[in-house]
Order: structure tokens, then C-alpha cells, then sequence
């Protein structure tokens, strides 16, 4: 690769300094040589002192995502360290399962890299072209690290098209296993579709959230709105919950999260409805039936800064709804996975709509995602997911 140096406008190395990994097209002075897409280049502030080494993409608004500090060789042994020492944590957070994120992208100081494991099979996902450009290299490092049966790509995430980056799902190493694959998370087995699941094949991120619903579904009736495949539901279940109602609008997640319901026994205490969350909420304030404690994780209501406000009126309608049919001294279990959602702005749409169904509030936990998903604490935009546990009075 050609050797190219990238200098920045003054004063706009301070953000860089402070630890975040993305230079943006506006903040470069100057590119050296003809570097391609992908290229990997050294960064400089305008006085020339040296800011680290990343990859290059003159052809997104993210100009160059920093892969490393120092000046080193960007080869094998790079990303075998940086690869093994993702590993080591989630070795040590779950010594039990064979599950987990094992690199969370800028997280792991691997941008632009999601490596997720489902027993045997590891599945990736690429939103840089620069690791789209070392991928063959990445996946060296983890066959000769994790000696999966099989490297499945899932890229069809619109992250890919604003590096101009084809959307594609292949196998790319080893041989798939036989479906249907089974894992094991928090002692219980689940059935993961990595084809046809959203995401990488689960919401690996909810993982801690999914066990920490056990303390506060024991002895209660509960409604689980957009349920996926379960992870909430089935918790709820093994938390010895008096009953769970679990509600998607998509029929393959209710037949996949009836199947992990019959997986784990059970079938007998869920059950499941295949119908909007919106329509469920108010054919049961119709009917007058009431929880005591319910659960509402949704998909991401926006994708773009644009359209923040019609997603907060979403939110505030699925709340108010929720509470109408929540009972004195119940729970409300709330998250929301869009970045562009601030933790502030969901917790006043909250408490905003219980002042308006005249409740009163008490806040129990805010959480976030799994530890195998980390968050920069220098990129606000990594802190995506953020969690609620609220009593209602």
C-alpha cells in the first residue's frame, strides 16, 4: 500500500487527542500522493507532529478511521493482538458459553469490525472499507485464533453504503453447520437463525438485560412488546413469572421464539401473538387487562439525526399506552437502541408520559449494553443502547 500523509486543518487535532478515532472530510488540509479507498495513511496535525495510522476513505464523511497510535506495521500480528485481546475479556465475562461479542468495532480499537460468536460459527460484519480491504487477513487471524467451523459475512447493513460498500451475505470460510444451531446464554438454550435473524443472528447486546429480568418478573403477569426471539420472554419465564405474553409483528420471530420456548420447557407459560405492539397495547386497555410488569424494546425508530422528532413521538405514544395498562407499584422495563435518541431525551419522554397518565415514578436502574459490547468512553457514538427500569405508583 502507498505510504500517505494526511494533515489536518489547525486546531482540529484536539478531538483526535482526546481519544476519538474518526478524522471527518472537512477537517483535512491536506492528502499526500493518490491514495485509494482503504489505503492505510499517516495522520498529522498541522505543525506535522504525528497522530497515528488509519485507514482512508475519501469518499465518506468518516475520512479516516485511526487504527493505532504508534507507528507499527498494520499486518498479521496487529490484528492478532488487537483480535486476542478482545478475546481474553469475554473469556473472563463467560467462562460458560461459547456466545458473545467478541470485537465491538471502535470499542476494541478495531474500527469499522463486528466479530460475533454463535458456538462453532463466527459471524462478522464490515461498515469500513479499510477492513472491508484486510478481511482476508482478519479472517487468517481467526481461524488460526477461534478455529471456527465456519466464517459467515452478514453485510447487508445500510452502514455499508455510506462507505460505498456492497450489501452481502456469504459464507466465507468453513462449511455451515446443519440448522437448526443451538447456543447456550444465562442457562438457557436458544435456536439461532444467522441467515434470517436480524442483526448478526441475536440481540447479543440485551444479553445482561435478558437475566436481569428475572429479579423483578418473580410472581408477576408480563407483557413483552416486540419480543424478537425471546430473550426477554424466556427470562421472564425462568424468573418464575405467573405469566408472559410475548408480542412481534414479525411471524418468523414468534415461530422462532416458540420454538426456544419449547427448547427450554416453556411453551406452556408463554404466549405468544403475532400482531403489532402498538395494536396489542390498545386492544388490552380495551379489554381492561393489566400487567404488572412490561417490557418494551423496540427496533430503532430512527436511523438519521433528521428524524429524531417523529421517533420521540412514537416512543412517547408506545409509553403512554404501556401505562394505561400497567399496574399501581408495576415495572416498566424501557430501552431504545438509536444513538441519536439521547439517554435524557427517552427518560423525559418517559416521565413525560406518565405525568400525563397521572403516575408517578420511581427510577430503579439505567443499564446499557452487555460488557462483551464496550463503549469508548471517548466516542459518544458508541454508547448506543441505554436501558430504563421504572416502578409506577
Amino acid at each position: 500500500m502507498k505510504h500517505t500523509l494526511i494533515t489536518l486543518k489547525p486546531k482540529e487535532h484536539h478531538r483526535v487527542v482526546g481519544g476519538h478515532q474518526w478524522i471527518f472530510s472537512n477537517e483535512i488540509q491536506s492528502i499526500s500522493g493518490d491514495p485509494g479507498t482503504g489505503d492505510i495513511v499517516t495522520v498529522l496535525r498541522n505543525d506535522g507532529m504525528p497522530l497515528g495510522k488509519g485507514f482512508l476513505n475519501p469518499h465518506s464523511l468518516i475520512a479516516v478511521r485511526l487504527l493505532s497510535r504508534k507507528d507499527e506495521p498494520i499486518d498479521f500480528g496487529f490484528f492478532k493482538s488487537r483480535i486476542e485481546m478482545a478475546l481474553a475479556h469475554r473469556l473472563h465475562l463467560f467462562s460458560d458459553s461459547k456466545t458473545y461479542r467478541i470485537v465491538n468495532g471502535e470499542s476494541d480499537y478495531l474500527p469499522g469490525l463486528i466479530i460475533d460468536r454463535y458456538g462453532p460459527v463466527i459471524v462478522t460484519q464490515i461498515v469500513s472499507a479499510g477492513m472491508e480491504r484486510m478481511k482476508t487477513l482478519i479472517y487468517d487471524v481467526i481461524e488460526s485464533t477461534l478455529k471456527p467451523s465456519a466464517i459467515y459475512e452478514k453485510n447487508k447493513t445500510n452502514l455499508r453504503e455510506l462507505e460505498q460498500l456492497p450489501l452481502e451475505e456469504n459464507v466465507a470460510r468453513g462449511t455451515m453447520p446443519n440448522p437448526p444451531l443451538h447456543v447456550t446464554m444465562n442457562g438457557l438454550t436458544y435456536s439461532i437463525d444467522i441467515i434470517n435473524g436480524q442483526k448478526t443472528g441475536w440481540f447479543l447486546d440485551q444479553r445482561m438485560n435478558h437475566a436481569m429480568i428475572r429479579s423483578y418478573a418473580n410472581g408477576l403477569d408480563v407483557l413483552d412488546c416486540y419480543c424478537y426471539d425471546g430473550g426477554f420472554s424466556l427470562n421472564a419465564a425462568a424468573g418464575y413469572a405467573r405469566s408472559v405474553v410475548a408480542v412481534d409483528s414479525s411471524g418468523g420471530a414468534i415461530g422462532r421464539a416458540r420454538e426456544n420456548a419449547r427448547l427450554n420447557k416453556f411453551e406452556d407459560r408463554i404466549e405468544f401473538l403475532c400482531s403489532d405492539a402498538e395494536k396489542i397495547l390498545n386492544t388490552f386497555q380495551q379489554q381492561r387487562r393489566y400487567f404488572e410488569l412490561i417490557i418494551l424494546d423496540p427496533p430503532s425508530f430512527t436511523r438519521s439525526k433528521k428524524n429524531v422528532g417523529p421517533a420521540l413521538q412514537a416512543y412517547r405514544a408506545i409509553h403512554d399506552n404501556a401505562l394505561k395498562i400497567l399496574k399501581p407499584g408495576g415495572y416498566l422495563i424501557t430501552a431504545c437502541c438509536s444513538y441519536h435518541i439521547s439517554e435524557d431525551a427517552l427518560f423525559h419522554t418517559v416521565t413525560h408520559a406518565a405525568h400525563r397518565n397521572n403516575r408517578s415514578l420511581q427510577l430503579l436502574e439505567r443499564r446499557g449494553a452487555s460488557p462483551d459490547h464496550p463503549v469508548s468512553p471517548y466516542m459518544p457514538e458508541t454508547m448506543y443502547l441505554k436501558l430504563f427500569v421504572f416502578r409506577a405508583i
